[in-house]
């Protein structure tokens, strides 16, 4: 079956760099230094957000799931994903 949404490969790795800042931020230890990640999550959404895939069509919004899966394939299995059996 083929995706309903052909994204760019640099919004995918938009995406996948929105994903992994906020795992590390998921993953760090209370009181830690964690200004520069918060910083890093609020540039990248917003890249993301202004990203020009975005200006076309009215519906290419309900895309966002979408393209929170492909970068999740596109990253491959790492730590907290499991692989299909």
């Amino acid at each position: 079956m083929r995706a309903p949404f052909r994204f760019p490969e640099d919004l995918i790795a938009l995406q996948g760099a929105w994903l992994q800042t906020y795992a590390e931020l998921a993953q760090a230890p209370a009181g830690a230094g964690t200004t520069v990640l918060r910083r890093r999550l609020i540039a990248l959404s917003g890249r993301l957000c202004t990203h020009p895939y975005w200006s076309g069509p009215a519906g290419r919004r309900a895309g966002a799931a979408d393209l929170r899966r492909a970068a999740r394939t596109a990253a491959g299995p790492g730590p907290g994903r499991e692989t299909a059996a």
